[in-house]
């Protein structure tokens, strides 16, 4: 089973088959064609189907909410750009004709985390397909669409998580720990057993507290099926084992 983050697909479809119309007098239109998108998108999916060789598959689209904004309220603050003309509705068509997720307040990204770590879908061999590097953090086997498929431990995706707790991620718009990129967070967490109080000792040597350590880790954690309470459809934050 192909578990498909498709926000970037959808969205790479709709903006290539948008384009400005210039009446003069400073009059400057959009329009698009909705059966170009679609067939652009189709194209994409067959690719990945047929890259992987497997016909069973699940598009995962984010939420319009985002449960990361209720702790931080800047995050991905600058990416408010509106979505192109037709992404909304290829988004309802995919509802409609796929077999499709999407959870309230989530990020495909953690949809298909929880769905991928689930024990009731152990047996299966599922493939993240996803361009997203948080995607890294769940253990599993990854294809990036463009490199190798990748299988990652437990062990890897846990490491990926706290490095980018330490080196944050400017495209999602929080800082992690100043002057730490992910070179430099992976030598100093493969130097320690102690992974969290060395994450903890970094942030306060810069003039940072625990705090901020926790609030750039749960930031940067891509949920796993033990991180959701299915039956109040939220996500459980991420805490640190002591």
């Amino acid at each position: 089973m192909l578990l498909i983050d498709c926000d970037f697909l959808a969205y790479k479809a709709a903006q290539a088959c948008e384009e400005g119309i210039d009446f003069g007098n400073d009059v400057i239109i959009a329009q698009s064609n909705f059966s170009s998108v679609l067939k652009i998108f189709e194209r994409e999916l067959k690719k990945v189907q047929t890259a992987m060789m497997d016909d069973d598959i699940i598009l995962y689209f984010s939420s319009t909410e985002n449960f990361r904004k209720k702790i931080y309220e800047d995050y991905k603050g600058h990416r408010n750009r509106r979505k192109p003309l037709g992404y909304r509705r290829l988004v309802n068509h995919c509802r409609d004709n796929y077999n499709f997720v999407c959870r309230k307040g989530l990020e495909a990204d953690d949809a298909i985390g929880i769905d991928a770590t689930n024990p009731k879908y152990a047996s299966l061999d599922n493939i993240v397909v996803s361009p997203d590097k948080d995607m890294k953090q769940i253990p599993g086997v990854l294809w990036n669409l463009t490199d190798e498929v990748e299988e990652i431990t437990k062990e890897d995706g846990d490491d990926w998580h706290l490095i980018q707790s330490l080196a944050g991620d400017p495209t999602d718009g929080y800082a992690g720990c100043p002057g730490i990129g992910v070179k430099r967070a992976a030598d100093l967490l493969n130097k320690t057993e102690n992974k969290w109080k060395a994450i903890c000792n970094a942030y306060k040597e810069r003039g940072l507290s625990d705090d901020d350590a926790l609030l750039n880790a749960r930031l940067a954690k891509i949920l796993q099926h033990e991180n959701y309470d299915y039956d109040r459809q939220e996500p459980i934050l991420w805490t640190p084992v002591l």
